[in-house]
């Protein structure tokens, strides 16, 4: 209807289309003939028309009721949905509000146990079957096959390591279990070792070893088949062992040598006495492996290379030379020597220090005479020694500080200890004292004590805590010796501590100069010696690896065990832990020697300038050079000393040959030096710049100074260089009153000095007194009595 109506509508509206259709069906009348057909055609395609439309009305409304339906459909889902969701939300409530999980849960938890443990314990008897499947299987192939006896062990070494790994992470559970797979694993290595060792055994008893063995004979095919058979089946323990391990065959062959060990050193025979170690039990030891090298090397030598060549051990010495595996083979019941040993050294200090010397001969002779590796290729075998001393060093160490210390107190106290060594070295050199000398030569055993020993910390307390500590006592007592000098000679001194005669008389004469000489040559014999050590290997190595821990320190934490960075560095040298390449081990130790020789050397100087006050003072109070002479033209030489020169000469030659019988040439030039420098100071004030002189007594001066500078000539070579500018004012002072071939005169000279100081300093260049200022000439010549006149 309503689509009757639609088309009603629009055929009111003029149809363009319409038009020209009928335009062209309708051009001509003639057309009109065919009007009907026309209509026909028409109404045709209008049912047509109205067919289509009524089909896709149906469609329509189809489509329109099928929405509808589905829109429902949602919206019921929809509301579904909701009503779920509320009765969710509902339950779980109530859910939430009940025990009814809980109770559920703790109903479940143990039928649950129960089936665990019911699965474990399946597993766990799976598990000990298939061990004892490989164990069994093992057996099997034994003594026949060793080769195949190990597929199934290793499967089982296998085992037993990846239980331990798992135990580890599951906080060491299955202890049980895990021990005895382990268990059953070792018993089985244990018997598979048995198995074939008895075999080799059976055929070493056949061949009466070793009495019935010729050294340079060589193993028949059975022996070293039995050989073979024993290194074959250990050859994957020691693949996969971190220890050392001793081959199988050489402990089977070692048995008979370790029981004649054992009877010999370890019994109750008078071989087995603790002295006999060093003079008997060592040297049988060696003889034994020595005897028995060649012919371990020329049969079996190339069944381990063999072996071993292409594994990670092909370098190691306890597994490819059979004589390096024989001694591993002997070590055990060496070890339990040296132990029994050790045990009675902790009961005498003195065997022990004996002992742990004899203990390093014999590594050194192990290491040396047989390459002995131990298994480490790299550091070498530690030895047994390094043994010995992890676990008794504070013991070894107490005695041997013990030890030195107490040769240290006896040196101090013997009688010639602060005497003079005159003979330690030849003339030119510094004289120790004998205590000096013997101190070093302390020093040295202390250190031969320990050079051997392996550990760094071990070393360092040996050097700090015993050559450090009785180097620094000695030096305390140097110190003491230089106050007790101080005290005794300075008027301060005296007054606070007061001196008694005795200590007033052994400084009299050469007395101060000894006292001082024993500190000075004594200091520069330790310093000498200290730097001479800091150049040898040992101690550069020592160094080193302090320098390397220093700075891995890098100024915190320990050093060594029990030592602190900055406690070594105050003992042994401030640069330690530093980037630079200076820097000694002794540093610290030198650095306060060298003050105890450095205030040493002052006080000599001192003594000596106060020895030559007191001898010159009766020279210098004399008054009689305006002694007047009828010759106006005196000669020096022909003077005779002045008498009171006569004992200010006879100290001066003592002082000098007693110096030079004890200082070396350079430190003796230098003391005198300065020495010689203040007495001139003293001539030069006391009597050329206060004194007046007529000729005779200027020509006496000059006779007198010339005696000073022919003693100390004669001691010193050129060593009156000292006193050259006394030497060039007397000189001057000397000048005669009248001239002659081509001399200048006194008169001359003093006319030319006054004139202006450029004619003054050319006088003093013709004169060869270039030392003397024009000022000091001027008053020189004032001192002759003629230029007062």
């Amino acid at each position: 209807m309503a689509v009757n109506t639609l088309a009603h509508s629009y055929s009111k509206e003029p149809d363009i289309r319409l038009e020209d259709y009928l335009d062209d069906k309708l051009q001509s009348t003639t057309d009109f003939d065919s009007l009907d057909n026309l209509l026909a055609n028409v109404e045709v395609q209008r049912s047509q028309l109205q067919a289509q439309l009524d089909d896709a009305t149906k469609e329509l409304e189809g489509a329109r009721r099928a929405a509808e339906d589905r829109q429902g459909g949602i919206d019921r889902s929809i509301d579904e949905f909701y009503k779920l969701q509320e009765s969710i939300d509902a339950r779980l409530k109530i859910v939430a509000e009940s025990n009814a999980p809980e109770e559920a849960i703790r109903r479940l938890e143990q039928p649950m146990k129960q089936l665990h443990k019911v699965e474990l314990a399946y597993q766990y008897v799976t598990l000990l079957q298939d061990v004892e499947n490989l164990r069994l299987e093992a057996r099997s192939h034994l003594p026949q096959s060793p080769k195949a006896a190990l597929q199934p062990y290793s499967r089982l070494k296998k085992l037993t390591m990846r239980l331990k790994e798992l135990q580890a992470a599951a906080d060491e559970a299955a202890t049980h279990l895990v021990n005895h797979v382990e268990m059953i694993t070792e018993s089985l290595w244990e018997e598979m070792k048995s198995t074939m060792s008895k075999e080799l055994e059976s055929t070493l008893k056949k061949r009466s070893w070793p009495q019935g063995v010729d050294p340079n004979s060589e193993m028949d095919a059975e022996w070293l088949q039995c050989f073979e058979k024993l290194v074959d089946l250990q050859v994957p323990e020691i693949l996969f062992s971190k220890d050392v391990v001793t081959l199988l065959p050489f402990e089977v062959m070692a048995k008979p040598f370790i029981q004649w060990f054992r009877f010999q050193f370890i019994g109750n025979t008078a071989t087995s006495n603790p002295q006999a170690f060093g003079t008997f039990c060592i040297p049988q030891f060696l003889s034994l492996v020595e005897k028995w090298e060649s012919f371990f090397r020329d049969n079996v030598g190339y069944v381990l290379v063999s072996r071993f060549q292409d594994t990670k051990v092909r370098g190691l010495s306890v597994y490819v030379d059979p004589a390096c595996a024989l001694i591993t083979a002997l070590l055990p019941v060496m070890r339990e020597k040296v132990n029994s040993m050790v045990e009675h050294g902790l009961k005498n200090p003195q065997s022990l220090s004996s002992l742990m010397v004899q203990l390093m001969d014999l590594d050194d002779e192990i290491r040396s005479r047989f390459n002995y590796d131990g298994g480490d290729q790299e550091r070498g075998w530690a030895g047994l020694t390094s043994e010995v001393l992890e676990e008794h060093f504070d013991a070894w160490f107490k005695a041997e500080k013990d030890f030195a210390l107490e040769r240290y107190h006896v040196i101090m106290n013997s009688p010639d200890a602060r005497n003079i060594d005159y003979d330690y070295s030849t003339a030119g050199k510094m004289k120790p004292t004998f205590g000096a000398v013997r101190v070093t030569d302390l020093l040295k055993s202390v250190t031969s004590q320990y050079e051997r020993v392996r550990r760094f910390s071990h070393r360092l307390r040996f050097l700090i805590d015993i050559q450090l500590d009785i180097l620094d006592d000695y030096n305390d007592r140097f110190k003491d010796s230089l106050d007790a000098y101080y005290t005794i000679n300075s008027t301060l001194g005296r007054t606070l501590h007061g001196v008694t005669k005795e200590q007033t008389a052994a400084l009299e004469g050469t007395g101060a100069f000894e006292s001082l000489c024993k500190v000075l040559g004594s200091s520069d014999h330790i310093i000498a010696t200290l730097k001479d050590w800091s150049n040898e290997e040992f101690f550069v190595t020592l160094w080193e690896q302090l320098q390397t821990r220093a700075k891995r320190a890098d100024g915190e934490g320990d050093i060594a065990s029990g030592m602190s960075y900055e406690d070594v560095k105050d003992r042994t040298s401030a640069v330690i832990g530093s980037d630079g390449d200076g820097g000694i081990l002794f540093d610290e130790t030198i650095a306060a020697y060298t003050n105890r020789r450095k205030a040493a050397e002052e006080y000599l100087v001192s003594a000596l300038i106060e020895s030559h006050q007191k001898a010159f003072r009766p020279y210098l109070a004399k008054a009689q050079w305006t002694t007047i002479s009828d010759d106006s033209h005196v000669e020096a030489s022909q003077l005779s000393v002045t008498p009171e020169l006569d004992e200010p000469l006879t100290i001066l030659k003592r002082n000098l040959t007693f110096l030079a019988s004890t200082l070396s040439t350079a430190v003796y030039r230098r003391v005198w030096r300065e020495a010689l420098e203040k007495l001139q100071d003293t001539l030069w004030a006391n009597i050329l710049m206060t004194q007046r002189f007529t000729t005779l007594g200027a020509a006496q001066f000059t006779r007198d100074l010339d005696a000073v500078s022919s003693i100390i000539d004669r001691h010193i070579p050129d060593g009156s260089v000292a006193l050259g500018t006394l030497q060039d004012g007397v000189s001057l002072l000397n000048l005669p009153l009248e001239i002659g071939g081509g001399e200048t005169s006194l008169q001359e000279a003093t006319d030319r000095v006054f004139t202006d100081n450029s004619e003054a300093k050319k006088l003093l260049a013709e004169l060869g007194l270039e030392s003397l200022t024009p000022a000091n000439a001027r008053k020189i010549l004032q001192r002759r009595v003629e230029n007062s006149e």
